[in-house]
Order: C-alpha cells, then sequence, then structure tokens
C-alpha cells in the first residue's frame, strides 16, 4: 500500500505531556501510540502541537518517521483552552508556514479534540486533502454527567459546527457515534468505530510480589485508580466507598495521577480523606510516568474506575493487559472491556454505595480470580497494531473517495 504523509494535529495538548496533569490523558496517549504504530509501517507523521515551554525546540523526533513540530501561539505555559481558541487562526498559518518552509505536501489531516479539528477544517480547505478527525470527549455529553466545571458555550456550539467539515470521524465506542449523530448532527454515515488501544509490549503481567517490592508495598490488598484528579473521574464516590468496606487493617488505595504538590484537587482529596476518616489508607502516589505505570496495575489487586464520563477508557484496557482485574463504571468503551464476572465488574448503579458492594464482591471472589495470561487475552484485539490497521483503512478509504474542494 501507499505510504501516506499524515499531518497529525493535537493543537492544545503535547503528546509528551505529563500523564496524569490537568490537560493531558488518555487523548495524548492514543495520539503518541498511533503515531508510533504508523510510523513503524512507514508512514511519515508530523505531530503538530502548541509549544508548552520557553525555548522549546521546535521539531523534536519522536519515533521512526514521526516528529512533533511546536508551534508558537500565544504566551508558552500553561493556557486555558477558551484562551487558545482565540489562536487557532494563527495555528492554521503556523502549519502552512512550517510546510511551506520544509516543502512538505500531505496527503491527509488527522486532528484530535474540538481545537484541532478547528484548524483542521482550515487547513482541509486550503490543501484540499482529506480530514479525519477525533473528538475524544464531547462538550454535552460532560454536561449531562452534572459533574465538576460546566464546559462552556462556546465549546458546545463550536463542537457541532465543525462537526460537519471532516470527511471521516471516528468515534471510539458505538455510543460515542450516536451521541455525535444526536448532539453535534454529525451524518452516521460519515462516523467509523475504532476503539482505543493499549501497548502490550509495555503492559505485560510481572509478578505481584516482585511489582511491590519495587515500589516499596506490603502484602495486604492493594486499591488502585488511575488517572487525571478531577471531579468527573469520580474519586470522591471512590473514597466513600472505601470508607465503607469496614476500615481493614490490610486494605489500601492508591491514587496515581494529578500535578503533584500544587494541584488543588490533590488538596481536595486528601482533607475529604481525612473527612472520611482513611487518610492513613489512602496514598496518593502523584504523577507516574508511562514506563512505570504496569508496576503499579501489576502491584494492586484490581484496579477501579470510578469516573462519572470516559469516553472509551485506555486505563481500564492497560490494567487488564497487566492481568489485573477492573472495577469500573459502566462508561464509555467499559462495557466492550470489562468481562463482567471474569475480567473484572461493571458497576451498574452511580452511587458511592453501588461501588461499594463491588469491591466487596470482589474481595470476597478474589481466590476465584483468573489467571493474569486470561486477563491479559482478553483485551489481545486491542493491541496497537490492530487499531492502526483499523485507522489507516480509513486513510485508503478516504484518499479513494476524496471529495472536491469546497
Amino acid at each position: 500500500m501507499e505510504q501516506l504523509r499524515v499531518a497529525m494535529l493535537s493543537v492544545h495538548s503535547c503528546p509528551q505531556g505529563k500523564l496524569g496533569s490537568r490537560d493531558t490523558g488518555g487523548m495524548n496517549v492514543y495520539v503518541r501510540e498511533l503515531a508510533c504504530e504508523l510510523g513503524c509501517r512507514g508512514h511519515s507523521v508530523d505531530i503538530y502541537t502548541r509549544a508548552h515551554q520557553p525555548g522549546e525546540n521546535q521539531t523534536i523526533g519522536l519515533c521512526d518517521r514521526v516528529r512533533i513540530i511546536h508551534l508558537e501561539l500565544g504566551e508558552t505555559g500553561e493556557m486555558h483552552k477558551l484562551v487558545l481558541y482565540a489562536h487557532l487562526a494563527d495555528a492554521a498559518c503556523a502549519v502552512e508556514s512550517f510546510r511551506r518552509q520544509e516543502g512538505r505536501n500531505y496527503d491527509l489531516i488527522h486532528s484530535h479534540y474540538w481545537l484541532s479539528t478547528w484548524v483542521g477544517n482550515i487547513l482541509q480547505s486550503w490543501w484540499h486533502v482529506p480530514h479525519l478527525t477525533m473528538f475524544h470527549t464531547l462538550a454535552a455529553a460532560k454536561n449531562s454527567a452534572g459533574i465538576g466545571e460546566e464546559e462552556s458555550d462556546l465549546r458546545l456550539v463550536t463542537e457541532k459546527e465543525v462537526a460537519g467539515r471532516p470527511d471521516r470521524i471516528i468515534a471510539a465506542t458505538a455510543g460515542e457515534r450516536e451521541l455525535l449523530a444526536e448532539l453535534c448532527d454529525a451524518e452516521r454515515g460519515r462516523i467509523s468505530v475504532i476503539p482505543g488501544g493499549v501497548n502490550l509490549a509495555l503492559f505485560s503481567p510481572i509478578a505481584r510480589d516482585q511489582a511491590r517490592r519495587k515500589l516499596g508495598l506490603d502484602h495486604g490488598k492493594i486499591i488502585l485508580c488511575v488517572g487525571r484528579l478531577e471531579p468527573l473521574k469520580g474519586l470522591h464516590r471512590l473514597f466513600e466507598a472505601f470508607a465503607t468496606l469496614g476500615g481493614a487493617a490490610d486494605l489500601k488505595l492508591i491514587v496515581a495521577g494529578g500535578d503533584g504538590d500544587g494541584d488543588p484537587e490533590l488538596k481536595s482529596l486528601e482533607h475529604y480523606s481525612r473527612e472520611l476518616g482513611i487518610h492513613d489508607s489512602v496514598s496518593f502516589a502523584g504523577p507516574v510516568p508511562q514506563e512505570l505505570l504496569p508496576v503499579y496495575y501489576c502491584s494492586a489487586d484490581v484496579c477501579v474506575i470510578p469516573s462519572y464520563y470516559e469516553s472509551f477508557g485506555l486505563v481500564a484496557l492497560e490494567s487488564l493487559a497487566c492481568g489485573t482485574p477492573v472495577i469500573a463504571a459502566r462508561v464509555g468503551g467499559m462495557p466492550d472491556i470489562v468481562l463482567n464476572g471474569r475480567t473484572g465488574y461493571l458497576v451498574e448503579g452511580t452511587t458511592s454505595a453501588d461501588f461499594a458492594r463491588a469491591i466487596r464482591l470482589f474481595l470476597a471472589n478474589s481466590h476465584k480470580q483468573l489467571p493474569p495470561a486470561y486477563i491479559r487475552a482478553s483485551v489481545s484485539k486491542f493491541g496497537w497494531p490492530a487499531i492502526a490497521d483499523a485507522i489507516t483503512e480509513e486513510y485508503y478509504a478516504s484518499l479513494r473517495v476524496r471529495k472536491p474542494p469546497r
């Protein structure tokens, strides 16, 4: 098949950002892993993103045939996404300027998130090449959860406006496809469902005793929660559930993620753990590098995902690939990832009591737990090579039916 040149847009968040921080999570992993898998196939990928630090190199090699291109947009450092919106036209011009400077043409555009979709639509009109996008999260869906900061009217309106232009939209689940059609008036025929993936080489089983020695942990029961520290992730209801589990001395909860000691949500959660009387049994690991996450997953008896909303659920894939069962809210792709009653449990309700029941059920049946190899095998179809195959087929299909200039 033809080797492609792909302009990948992740304008607001760099694939090399610190995982677990405010704007760095599953989407960053997705962009990085997909781009590198495409590079392994001989395709060339340039990932355009905003420069976040003064003096940052404009061009950084990420892996074979994959580069990160940093764009100077406004002031470097932290910038709220709504402030970045005012710089999107500049982002399109900066991409075009770099392209001209390099004498480089692209076969297609693949954008990620609503801000990048806006930029991708402009570039599509200039370059007359196919544009594929993935929103990763939808404002209206997040708002419907009724938890945390409400998404702005600007984002709500813009998501609906930009959804009509790309040649193809990639949704991670069938449910997300329906939400795109209902909330953004996107044509169902232009939406393909392709799940997220997992790096099966990185996330693989390690003997629990060995993993715990690396982290200096004892031999009690360990519950793990991984992700950004924000209300939508449901940490408060997990804490409430944990507080009702009887205060067993050998039961610990480890929370991995966040911006570190200065994170206001971390301070809130620490305060809440004291209020509930569980502070001594809860450990905040802070931001954990991707390469160390498998040690955390393999140290745990179970990984709990109490989110009110997920577009998919890469954490569940990572945990299961390490052979560690998952207890998750029935959101996003969890029903497609977790085999209920075999590789974990899907929580049917929405309250902390519902999560407490699921955790008790797991602990009571932990002696019946399936071997890590079986749990891992249940997610083997989500390996990045398979996901990249599906994405590249979307690329080729878009090129075959390339639309005339609009």
